[in-house]
Formats: structure tokens, sequence, C-alpha cells
């Protein structure tokens, strides 16, 4: 049964984009580059300002790259789109379990996390507080992460693919916003005095929770994408 075109709706988008948001890479790098600009400036409004270039790189790129993927996708012949969505299904799937598996054996075996000649290259890059620089490192961190926490992405642009109008671009941009929230958040928070050290306490300890929260839902979301391909779930 071929594909039918329907947009997903905003619950859908909302609850993927939270999933993404968890993201401890992008949460690392930021935490990590206000630590080297309140040590050196001092400055509360060079951190802000530079945090938010940071979010807003990271913003773009993501949302850029997701518009250039959707619109490939929707180029595809809808009866080649439900194979497709199947495989990605599958794939989110497994991405899932991966998750879940951190969750009782951190770091044994295959996991999804970035390569570390990709981390050290973050880490050094995030020392480098100029404009250009922090610009450059919010990139990076999107194009090593969406392959590898780009899942629930991923899922929601072979939705949004499959009628690629402007409502499909609204809920592309609601997506990123939510996704760029918790940078945010944590940048607000910093500004306001809270310790970054707390964060970094925060951040490693609930680590774990994040992985299988993240992995349970990206389960939910591939059998979600799978039953939507092969016509079984409607999303209206």
């Amino acid at each position: 049964m071929a594909v039918e075109a329907y947009i997903p709706t905003l619950t859908t988008v909302v609850a993927a984009a939270a999933i993404d948001s968890i993201n401890p890479c992008a949460i690392g790098v930021l935490i990590l580059m206000l630590s080297v600009v309140l040590a050196v400036k001092k400055s509360i409004k060079r951190m802000l300002f530079l945090g938010s270039i940071y979010i807003g790189s990271i913003f773009l790129v993501y949302l850029l790259a997701g518009l250039g993927l959707m619109y490939f996708l929707s180029e595809i012949p809808l009866w080649l789109t439900e194979y497709l969505s199947i495989s990605v299904g599958v794939l989110i799937i497994g991405a899932g379990i991966l998750e879940i598996k951190d969750f009782f054996w951190y770091g044994k075996g295959l996991s999804l996390a970035i390569p570390a000649s990709a981390a050290k290259k973050l880490h050094i890059y995030a020392k480098r507080t100029t404009i250009p620089s922090v610009m450059l490192l919010g990139a990076f961190v999107s194009g090593v992460e969406l392959p590898c926490t780009g899942a629930p992405y991923l899922a929601i642009i072979m939705l949004l693919s499959q009628y690629f109008d402007f409502s499909a671009f609204l809920l592309l941009i609601i997506y990123n916003i939510i996704f760029v929230a918790p940078l945010i958040i944590i940048l607000i928070l910093v500004s306001l005095g809270k310790k970054l050290h707390e964060i970094k306490r925060w951040k490693q300890e609930s680590r774990g929770y994040m992985r299988l929260f993240i992995g349970l839902l990206l389960v939910a979301m591939g059998w979600l994408l799978i039953l939507i391909a092969n016509g079984t779930i409607n999303l209206g």
C-alpha cells in the first residue's frame, strides 16, 4: 500500500523535538564554551552574546539541513517513499535499542556517540571565543550530531516530506525552536547566576536516564513511522 500524504500533527512534532533536544553533546559544548568565556572575560554580556551566536548557528544549520533533506525526499516517487520510510523506521528502532542498551551498559559495545576525533575537535574549538569561531563551532556541532543523534529529526522529516508545503515548513521551524530550547534555558540560568558546575553535575547524573528516555521514545517513533508508511495509521 502506498504512503498517503498526511502531515504530522503538532503534538507529534513537539514530542519528537523534545526527544531530540535532550542532546548531551550540544549541552556539553555550550557549558564548556560558557566556562571559558567566564574564566577569561568574566563578562555576562559577552557570555550571552557568544552563547546566542552558538545557539543561533545550531538552529540555522539544523533548519537548513532539514529543509534540504525534506525537499529531496519530497521529490522521490510516492511508492518508493513507503519502502524508504519503513527502512528509516527500522533504523530508528535500532538506534533506540542502542540508547536503551547504554542505560544498562554505558560505553560497552556499539553506541550512538560522536566519534572521539570529532569530540576532541569540539573541545578545542569550544575554547576559541571569537565570533567566527563560535559560529563555526555551532555549525560543526550540528554537522556531527545529525548522523549520530538526529534519528527523531529524520523521522519527522520523512513524515513532513510526504506533504511538503508552508505548513510543513512552519512545523520544521517549531521543531528546531524546541530543539535549541534547553540550550537557551541553560544560557539564561547561567546568566542569572546558576553555577556551571551544578549544570555539569546534573548532566552527568542524568546521562543514563536521558539515554533510556530517548531510547524508548525512538523505538516508539520508529514503529510509528513504519505503521504510517504501510497505511496502518494516518496522522491528520
